[in-house]
């Protein structure tokens, strides 16, 4: 199964506080309070984000932390890489790949390709795409049965 992680997860969540606030700054422990999440969690988080450059940090009385780019800057992709590291569904998908099957493998260039794809997928998606609430739900098809996904209530 693919799945982000919590932390990952939490990152997002943290990152659309900060969107939320705009320009102005947010003490790690002010973003704890607003999300409900940890603050020692959203400490190793802002510190995650910061080193990727999704997030900048002010000392001082006044300081914080910010987007360092719009909401519309920074992709989902972008906030994986610097949570989860690059996405790669199959050893062979990575960039630093060290199968001992790749030379004799029929099927590793498909997973490749289905990689790039999800990878494009998730550059197209921004931030401020994550905080919109109208996008419509999916409808998917699953074993041959279609499953809608149900937005959860605000606030749950």
């Amino acid at each position: 199964m693919l799945r982000i992680s919590k932390l990952t997860d939490y990152g997002t969540v943290v990152l659309a506080e900060l969107a939320a606030r705009g320009a102005g700054v947010a003490s790690a422990s002010d973003l704890a309070g607003a999300t409900g999440i940890a603050a020692p969690t959203v400490s190793k988080l802002l510190k995650l984000l910061s080193r990727a450059g999704l997030v900048t940090s002010t000392r001082g009385a006044n300081g914080g932390y910010s987007l360092a780019h719009s909401p519309a800057r920074i992709s989902a992709a972008a906030i994986i890489d610097a949570l989860e590291g690059p996405v790669s569904i199959t050893e062979c998908s990575a960039s630093d790949s060290h199968c001992d099957f790749e030379s004799t493998c029929h099927v590793g260039g498909s997973w490749q390709r289905i990689n790039v794809a999800i990878r494009r997928a998730l550059d197209d998606v921004s931030l401020e795409d994550l905080l919109r609430n109208t996008n419509p739900v999916p409808t998917f098809r699953f074993a041959g049965v279609p499953v809608t996904f149900e937005k959860k209530p605000h606030g749950n």
